[in-house]
């Protein structure tokens, strides 16, 4: 029966398959098929619906399916269809190996009902992703690459160390610690750092700008969201994690609208577009859970399709700063359109997607009675709408007479404009998500559209806009090292080599020691191509968010 098969494991299997169909359109047709089926098999599944098998004394469970893995198993799987068509014209096998791992692998997470099958599958997701990042083939992507498994090694040990206390303490792989222990952090730490919390999200603006095109379209969408939903699964209503969501919006659209790379750009977006997620999983209510899994489904679909987009244009045109690009209005316009249509999306302007989720979430946060979280809320929903009217203006918009491009293939184009309807679809009648929400019987109804919301949100966003118009000098990107929380744990590391080297009888001088120090740090955060001067605003970045953050974290403690 086709219930009783995994939906991942059809991604799983299927993957093998791959560099044996030879025929380019035959080959085609079947990495379309895989996730039709994906969803097919989906459908089929009912809440309730248990697989398990029995290993050593434990009851290991393969599927375990009720609403809040369907919601999440539904926007997975679609997303694949569309990144799918999206990489249609990439002919390296591999690639699509790598995609379709990395997909089943997150299913698997989705669909585990205890602590060591998720386990399994977090590993599987972490080694085919790093694959993605290392198809770029060159030395920036390779180092990201060797990077993103440190901090991914370093996140399943802890993750493996927890369930493995948790398990002798309590015989129980189906349940996280009740109390607040070592075994409660070590798991809520390794889940946490896939869902980048700070100051551990560092390797998501590290390698997301440096994987392939087409790869970074799947990354951007499935690592955090496995991540935010075990966190929903397992720690609802945990207050820690409002601090840190807070944190992850703030910090991450500081960071954003610094930034000159448009994918490191959107990379530090995700950080804040979880951060929301993770809110409303702190908060823990039935309308923040909601909140969080609708942000997760919308985020999906609007982030996807900003990757798709810079993607197009970096295709296109091979550049992917914005103080190399501009004018590119003209030249693809159907980019720019799907850019646009994204960029209010995740802005959360009324008539798209992002709209409903953030204001069920933000509602969440008033009926907390806490204004100092509704107030970072908006402050973080402000800087997102100022980013990508930076990033628009920027790449689209300004004049420049030496850059000439044209549109992206067809499957790119036609991927972009099924990914946008997807944002405005839902944008324009929210019920279609209401409807595969995990709690559908709730008390309380959410009414995203009243005309209070609407002009509130307008109003907000004209504002914003005036702003970026007045001070757009301000905003112009440069060519300069931002440096981030990597900088202080990467000095740490080439000190404690460079002190290991000395003590070890290595025939340098101190003085050389710590020269060689300073050049370590700086050629592991830039190209060693090239010399970017450091802005003295992108220099102390991480300090003024820290401090900006530190503040408002004290008025949410004291207004709390």
């Amino acid at each position: 029966m086709i219930d009783s098969i995994p939906p991942g494991l059809i991604f799983l299997l299927g993957a093998l398959l791959v560099p044996i169909i030879k025929p380019k359109a035959l080959k085609q047709a079947y990495l379309l098929l895989l996730p039709l089926l994906a969803f097919f098999s989906i459908l089929q599944l009912e809440p309730g619906f248990v697989l398990s098998y029995k290993f050593l004394e434990y009851e290991l469970i393969l599927i375990q399916v009720d609403a809040l893995s369907l919601c999440v198993a539904y926007v997975f799987v679609i997303i694949a269809f569309l990144a799918m068509i999206y990489s249609l014209h990439i002919e390296n096998d591999w690639q699509h190996v790598a995609a379709f791992m990395y997909i089943g692998s997150s299913l698997g997470v989705v669909f585990a009902g205890d602590l060591f099958t998720i386990f399994f599958f977090w590993e599987i997701m972490a080694v085919t992703s790093v694959l993605l990042i290392l198809h770029s083939r060159n030395k920036e992507s390779l180092d990201a690459g060797y990077r993103y498994v440190l901090m991914h090694v370093l996140g399943g040990c802890c993750l493996l160390a927890g369930i493995i206390i948790h398990v002798s303490a309590t015989g129980s792989i189906t349940t996280v610690p009740a109390e607040i222990n070592l075994a409660f952090w070590l798991i809520l730490l390794g889940f946490g750092l896939n869902a980048a919390f700070i100051p551990f999200h560092t390797w998501l603006p590290d390698s997301y700008p440096r994987a392939t095109i087409t790869g970074s379209v799947f990354m951007c969408v499935y690592t955090t969201k496995t991540g935010v939903y075990v966190l929903a699964r397992y720690f609802p209503g945990l207050d820690f994690l409002i601090y840190m969501g807070i944190t992850m919006c703030v910090f991450g659209v500081t960071m954003a609208l610094l930034q000159n790379n448009a994918r490191k750009l959107l990379s530090y977006h995700i950080v804040s577009q979880v951060g929301y997620m993770v809110v409303g999983v702190g908060i823990g209510t039935t309308l923040a859970i909601n909140g969080s899994m609708a942000h997760l489904f919308n985020h999906i679909f609007y982030k996807a399709l900003l990757f798709m987009c810079m993607g197009s244009v970096i295709f296109m045109v091979g550049r992917q700063k914005l103080t190399e690009l501009g004018g590119l209005a003209k030249h693809m316009p159907l980019t720019c359109i799907c850019c646009i249509i994204a960029s209010l999306s995740i802005a959360g302007f009324p008539g798209f997607n992002g709209f409903i989720s953030k204001g069920m979430i933000v509602l969440a946060a008033v009926k907390e009675a806490n204004p100092a979280l509704e107030l970072m809320l908006i402050f973080a929903t402000v800087g997102t709408f100022l980013s990508f009217a930076k990033l628009g203006y920027y790449t689209f918009f300004t004049e420049n007479k030496e850059i000439s491009a044209k549109e992206s293939p067809w499957n790119m184009q036609l991927a972009m404009v099924l990914t946008a309807f997807a944002c405005v679809l839902v944008g324009a009648y929210p019920q279609l998500l209401y409807t595969i929400l995990p709690y559908t019987d709730t008390e309380y109804v959410y009414k995203a559209y009243t005309m209070v919301k609407i002009v509130g949100t307008i109003q907000l966003f004209l504002f914003a806009g005036l702003v970026f118009m007045l001070a757009k000098k301000y905003f112009a990107p440069k060519d300069a090292l931002i440096l981030d929380f990597d900088y202080f744990y990467r000095m740490g590391g080439r000190a404690t080599a460079g002190s290991c080297e000395m003590l070890s009888g290595a025939r340098v001088s101190i003085q050389e020691g710590v020269r060689r120090v300073k050049v370590s740090v700086i050629n592991m955060a830039v190209n060693p191509r090239m010399s970017p001067k450091i802005s003295p605003l992108g220099a102390g970045a991480a300090g003024w968010a820290t401090l900006f953050i530190f503040i408002f974290g004290l008025a949410y403690i004291l207004a709390g």
